[in-house]
C-alpha cells in the first residue's frame, strides 16, 4: 500500500468514520483508531477538542490541504459577507480538483489534486495545473482531450459509487462539467457530518 493511501486510510481510522464513504475504509471493518492503543475507552473530549476533530475532519476530506492553506481559506472565508461556515464550505468545493473530483472525473480526491497537477484539465478552454484555483460559476472544467480515455476516467464516470450533485452540470460523454452556482452545506454530498461551525468557533477562540 503506498504511503498516501495509507495516510488515508490512518485518517479514517483516527476519526472513527469513513471519511469518503468508500468500500475500502477500514473502519467498515473496525471502527476504533490505529496503533496499539486505539482500542482502549475513548476519554471525554474538550469542547476545544471537538473543535480540532471537525477541523481535521473537513481539512482531511479535502486531501493534501496544508494547514497553512486551510487557514488562508479559512481567513479569505470570513472576509466575504455571509455566513463564514457556509463561505468556507463554498470556497473548498469550488477549489479545482474538488471540483474533478465531484465531477467524476477522478475516484478521489488524492487522484483528483496529481490529474490536476499533471495537467490533464482544462478550465474554460485553457490548461490549468494548480489543485487550489478556483473555479467560479459558469466556468467550464473538461478532461483534455488527449486525457479522455484513461482508464481511471473511464472508470471514475462510470462508477455508481457517488452522484454528480446538483451545483455541478456534467456532460459525461463530452467529460465537462459546468459550475451553476456556489453551493451550500446542505448540498454538498458528504458521507459523514461535517460541522464547519465548529470550526470558526476554533479559529475565533
Amino acid at each position: 500500500m503506498s504511503k498516501r493511501h495509507s495516510a488515508k486510510y490512518k485518517l479514517d481510522r483516527v476519526m472513527g468514520e469513513n471519511l469518503w464513504g468508500r468500500p475500502k475504509s477500514p473502519v467498515n471493518k473496525r471502527s476504533y483508531g490505529p496503533g496499539q492503543h486505539g482500542q482502549r475507552r475513548k476519554q471525554k473530549i474538550s469542547d476545544f477538542g471537538i473543535q480540532l476533530r471537525a477541523k481535521q475532519k473537513l481539512k482531511g476530506y479535502y486531501g493534501n490541504i496544508t494547514e497553512k492553506q486551510f487557514l488562508r481559506t479559512y481567513e479569505e472565508a470570513s472576509r466575504r459577507k455571509g455566513n463564514t461556515s457556509e463561505n468556507l464550505i463554498a470556497l473548498l468545493e469550488t477549489r479545482l480538483d474538488a471540483l474533478v473530483y465531484r465531477a467524476k472525473f477522478v475516484p478521489t480526491v488524492w487522484a483528483a489534486r496529481q490529474f490536476v497537477n499533471h495537467g490533464h484539465v482544462l478550465v474554460n478552454g485553457k490548461r490549468v495545473n494548480i489543485p487550489s484555483y478556483r473555479v467560479k460559476p459558469e466556468d467550464v472544467v473538461e478532461v483534455r482531450e488527449r486525457s479522455r480515455n484513461m482508464a481511471l476516467v473511464l472508470e471514475a464516470l462510470q462508477s455508481p459509487e457517488r452522484d454528480v450533485p446538483d451545483y455541478i452540470e456534467l456532460d459525461a460523454k463530452g467529460q465537462k462539467a459546468r459550475l451553476i452556482r456556489l453551493p451550500e452545506l446542505a448540498e454538498v454530498p458528504y458521507p459523514v457530518k461535517m460541522e464547519p461551525h465548529l470550526i470558526v468557533e476554533y479559529y475565533s477562540s
